[in-house]
């Protein structure tokens, strides 16, 4: 590692939690990419489709209670 680096580390480590967590998101940020950018279109057109297939009723959605008990049932079947 450069000493550059090594020394912007350090000052990182030596600041407050929150300081840390925003220098941390804006270098995330900084990294995007168009890829990021496509991966973000694809989620979007997937929420489409499953909300289209909610809309159409071509899917059953559960509440979240059932689906609990559902998986405990399950999981008591599988012990």
């Amino acid at each position: 590692m450069s000493t550059v680096i090594e020394n912007v580390l350090a000052q990182a480590l030596q600041m407050p939690p929150k300081e840390r967590a925003t220098i941390a998101e804006r270098l995330l940020a900084s990294l995007d990419t168009e890829a990021d950018a496509e991966v973000e279109i694809a989620w979007q057109q997937e929420v489409q489709r499953r909300l289209s297939e909610i809309d159409s009723s071509e899917i059953l959605c559960l509440p979240w209670e059932e689906v609990i008990l559902k998986l405990r049932e399950n999981s008591r079947a599988t012990a």
